[in-house]
């Protein structure tokens, strides 16, 4: 695909190609000796321990003397396509013991402002309490702007 020996620059052949030129010059590195034997063992293991991951897969090759850090079992797994087998959440299926409220508004025509309210139960630690309070002071405001104009 790429020449270098040919006329044209290597830089214009990428440049056509739509390619990258770091691609044009990688030289990929064999894997060593000592993480194909890593790998061998790490796949044994997990075929022993399938629930095991990479902090549990380090310390079993640390107790059989091997010096190796979890990120580097970790980068050892994805070149082997495995990963530990847990069981994982499930969000997705409700918990038969939780009601399940009737949605009111069904069927009903909403024809007017002020016909149907609604409300954000969001809870915001830092800001509830003060929300809380500038809420109340609205009212207070609210009640003795109407009695005011109530009593002109």
């Amino acid at each position: 695909m790429i020449d270098k020996a040919h006329d044209l620059p290597v830089v214009r052949q990428v440049q056509l190609l739509e390619l990258s030129r770091s691609s044009v010059y990688y030289q990929p590195q064999p894997t060593s000796e000592i993480d194909l034997m890593l790998m061998r063992r790490i796949d044994e293991l997990h075929l022993e321990h399938p629930f095991a991951g990479a902090r549990m897969l380090r310390d079993m090759l640390k107790l059989e003397g091997h010096e190796i850090g979890r990120k580097h079992v970790g980068t050892l797994m994805k070149k082997l396509d495995i990963q530990a087998i847990y069981r994982k959440a499930n969000t997705s299926r409700r918990n038969q013991a939780h009601r399940i409220y009737p949605y009111l508004l069904r069927g009903l025509a909403i024809e007017r402002p002020n016909q149907v309210w609604a409300m954000d139960t969001t809870y915001i630690p830092k800001w509830t309490l003060p929300i809380r309070d500038w809420k109340a002071a609205l009212t207070r405001f609210t009640i003795q702007f109407e009695d005011r104009m109530n009593n002109v």
